[in-house]
């Protein structure tokens, strides 16, 4: 299993991925799963991968090799966004056509999924989900995000803070409290986190960090948000109606007859 999130704000977008992955529990290993195309000045491209390691890593070189053939439509001449996720929806959808079958014939899934956005020149940001059949849709003010992987327990406190005009400081911020939430509650997702950063209209990328677990940030930010949250717990009032019941002194210990 894997975790990604990509987010598009008025500011710019905001990329993570973990590095985990696992064919069972004694075969944990970590690969990258955030590949970047980037011609400074021209187009900012950046593909995060989440499902079968050998789909995702097939389907993305085909999009390398194409790119040496200016000839043909590649990801280094499309002239959108739009163009770039329907390349990387063929790309995927010919590798499980090729290799589904015999994938299935061992009881191997061969499901995978796809965020790609960033920014070719003449054109604003855009961000697509790419899903495991080649179609794809785009992220819009309402919602600027997607996630892909094990999404359930970072998705909270992306509902709760990210919105379009969000800076991308907090943003930051943000997704790292994501990952840390989804690590607590799901061993399959795990360190290093790859994050890059991207200011509108730059055409580059801006920040890349690689979040190992000896960051003394992300220790930090763990530590203060689980320290937080058991204080805004403790904080919060009991309602009347539990006051009312004596249910309140519940948690004083009984005394022995």
């Amino acid at each position: 299993m894997t975790y990604c999130v990509a987010l598009k704000l008025n500011a710019g977008m905001v990329f993570a991925s973990d590095s985990r992955t696992n064919a069972g529990i004694d075969q944990i290993a970590c690969f990258k799963k955030m590949r970047s195309f980037v011609n400074p000045g021209d187009r900012s491209i950046v593909i995060l991968s989440s499902g079968n390691l050998s789909v995702t890593q097939n389907a993305i070189n085909q999009l390398e090799q194409k790119g040496r053939h200016p000839e043909q439509r590649n990801v280094w001449n499309a002239e959108s966004m739009f163009e770039v996720a329907q390349l990387l929806g063929e790309a995927l959808r010919d590798v499980r056509q090729r290799d589904g079958l015999f994938l299935a014939q061992n009881n191997i899934d061969a499901s995978a999924s796809f965020i790609v956005g960033g920014q070719i020149q003449r054109e604003d940001m855009r961000l697509f989900m790419v899903y495991a059949e080649g179609n794809f849709i785009e992220a819009g003010d309402e919602t600027p995000y997607f996630q892909i992987g094990e999404t359930k327990y970072g998705k909270p406190i992306i509902d709760r803070v990210i919105k379009a005009d969000t800076p991308l400081c907090d943003a930051i911020k943000c997704l790292l409290v994501s990952f840390d939430s989804t690590m607590r509650s799901n061993l399959s997702v795990g360190l290093p986190i790859d994050l890059a950063c991207y200011n509108r209209a730059s055409l580059r990328l801006d920040l890349q960090q690689h979040i190992t677990s000896d960051d003394p940030y992300f220790s930090q930010i763990s530590h203060r948000w689980s320290d937080g949250l058991k204080g805004v717990f403790a904080s919060l009032p009991n309602p009347e109606w539990l006051i009312e019941s004596g249910l309140s002194d519940a948690s004083r210990p009984a005394q022995e007859p």
